[in-house]
């Protein structure tokens, strides 16, 4: 079989091979455009101002901006405590989960997963406000309020609410990614082991699971960590605002329109990325000294209960249950007539807001389900065709592939708009689909494979030496077995790129010139101060879209025939 399978991999790999290349070029080109043009920018070449300036100069007002360094700390304070924060209620939860209620939760967040980060945001807003539902759910029965509190909930100095919502996105994600390694049933033969061994349950969590899952949640924790470090659209609606955090600031000197603050954005936006980079490695060398600690706690063979685990547990749960009060206070908000404090519910219902604004909904709505859907067809096709290369040649991909995948979603996103923008400006395609179209590829395309390629990987490659004996060709293969055979990851896993196309807001900003609104560009643009009630319609659209496509590949997903299985 070994040697049948070799002759088969010898075959012509011409038209696959296109996929990794272009893999590696839709990818690389952005990055390392942007981060020149930021250069350039940042030295003093910089041509739209009309003459070069002093390299010098443009640091030095840079470190010299009036509330940078605040700005610095309050993205430091916010991602690393909304990350902390969502990995420990994670663990906490898991260590004290069965594998019933673990099977219970992947279901309960798997919708929250599905939600953008903005809607969220909004939802929170909503929730949290002085006037918002909480209060009124409280008031005047248990806090004696009759108007809204005097209370800076959001936006507060410490960034506290920022933190909360980071928290509140990020900790369903860290839960599907642990259940689904905590699945594939090594850690759980191991947690065996250990309760035999007369480990309680948590502590042997602590001690044998723990160390097995980590490497898996390593890369997506990283991603979570630089999301929250760089966030601007959560920031934007939950975070603090005198002075902003640095992802905002940055937006805002790019934004000016003399453009005289654009070589200290572009500086800054190397400091962002110096930043990320820096706060990585530090979280690297923690889990170092982390794991030596939990070496010699395990080694010492203390067989402590950990009762606080189950704090932990509660902290889960109650992050869970705002991400679904979150979903569920948009619909109330967008159909709310009159709704006066401390009223539980509106007083009158009305879809007056619905009706005004239909004609820019329903083209708001079309243009961000035409762009998602292009960006996820086109992610598609191009991991399956470095899939099927990576088959034919059965050479797996490398460890630099896999940064090469996470570089996008690693990179700070206003420092990787900002400088995608300027080489697109440069070239003179700001501003067009096919620049908006490649923009949301570069960050569509890395979850597309991520979710596809374990799946794809795991068809027994038997199936097609089969085919192949029957006198099927290769490509007929690829169409009537791989295909058939990975047909609910392949739904999946577009689902996931309509989610992530619909969530993003800079690079439909930047890339797309403000020619081409989306839910995204038009909910931050209402989140400052705009109506309400079409805020949370807008808020609503955003996340009813991909939860819509989930539900599609769900049902289009589900076996057709008795029998019938994917990988």
């Amino acid at each position: 079989m070994a040697r049948t399978l070799r002759a088969l991999n010898d075959e012509d790999v011409t038209l696959t091979r296109l996929g990794p290349l272009l893999i590696v070029v839709l990818l690389l080109l952005p990055v390392a455009s942007g981060l020149s043009a930021l250069g350039l920018a940042a030295l003093g070449f910089w041509a739209p101002l009309g003459a070069d300036h002093d390299a010098a100069a443009v640091w030095r007002d840079l470190f010299r901006a009036p509330g940078l360094w605040p700005a610095v700390g309050r993205s430091l304070a916010s991602g690393l405590g909304g990350t902390l924060l969502a990995l420990g209620a994670t663990l906490l939860l898991l260590a004290a989960a069965g594998p019933r209620l673990r099977r219970w939760l992947a279901r309960l967040a798997a919708p929250l997963v599905a939600v953008p980060p903005l809607a969220v945001a909004v939802g929170l807003a909503f929730l949290l406000a002085p006037s918002g539902w909480i209060a009124r759910l409280l008031s005047p029965w248990l806090t004696g309020w009759g108007r809204p509190p005097d209370l800076l909930l959001l936006n507060d100095p410490a960034g506290l609410a920022l933190m909360l919502g980071l928290a509140v996105k990020e900790t369903p994600f860290l839960l599907l990614v642990a259940i689904a390694a905590l699945g594939e049933g090594e850690v759980e033969r191991r947690l065996l082991v250990a309760r035999s061994l007369g480990q309680p349950p948590l502590a042997a969590w602590f001690k044998v699971a723990l160390p097995a899952l980590w490497p898996r949640l390593r890369w997506p924790l990283y991603a979570v960590l630089a999301y929250g470090l760089g966030t601007y659209e959560v920031a934007l609606v939950l975070g603090p605002t005198q002075p902003p955090t640095l992802a905002v600031l940055l937006l805002t000197w790019a934004q000016d329109p003399s453009l005289a603050l654009w070589p200290r954005a572009a500086a800054g936006s190397l400091l962002q990325v110096a930043l990320v980079a820096l706060t990585l490695a530090a979280w690297r060398l923690g889990e170092a000294l982390l794991a030596r600690l939990g070496r010699a706690w395990t080694a010492r063979g203390g067989r402590g209960r950990l009762a606080w685990a189950r704090g932990g547990s509660l902290l889960a749960g109650l992050l869970l249950l705002l991400g679904l009060g979150a979903l569920l206070v948009l619909p109330l908000w967008s159909l709310a007539g009159q709704w006066r404090f401390p009223a539980p519910l509106p007083e009158a219902w009305s879809a007056a807001t619905w009706q005004r604004q239909a004609p820019l909904v329903a083209a708001t709505l079309g243009q961000t389900a035409l762009l998602a859907l292009a960006a996820s067809l086109l992610a598609l096709l191009l991991t399956l065709l470095a899939l099927e290369h990576e088959s034919r040649t059965g050479r797996p991909a490398a460890r630099g592939a896999t940064l090469l995948l996470y570089l996008p979603l690693l990179a700070p996103p206003v420092a990787l708009a900002l400088g995608w923008g300027a080489a697109l400006a440069a070239a003179g395609a700001i501003g067009s689909w096919p620049a908006l179209l490649w923009s949301h590829l570069v960050y569509v395309l890395p979850y597309v494979f991520i979710a596809l390629a374990g799946p794809w990987r795991r068809i027994d490659p038997r199936h097609a030496l089969s085919a192949r004996a029957l006198g099927l060709g290769r490509w007929r293969v690829f169409w009537r077995v791989r295909l058939p055979l990975a047909r609910r990851p392949l739904l999946a896993a577009a689902a996931i790129g309509v989610a992530v196309s619909t969530a993003l807001y800079l690079p439909s900003l930047v890339a797309g010139g403000g020619r081409f609104p989306t839910l995204a560009t038009e909910a931050v643009a209402l989140s400052s101060g705009g109506d309400r009630r079409l805020l949370a319609a807008l808020a609503l659209l955003q996340a009813m879209l991909p939860l819509a496509a989930f539900l599609l590949a769900l049902a289009l997903g589900r076996p057709r025939r008795f029998g019938e299985a994917a990988p």
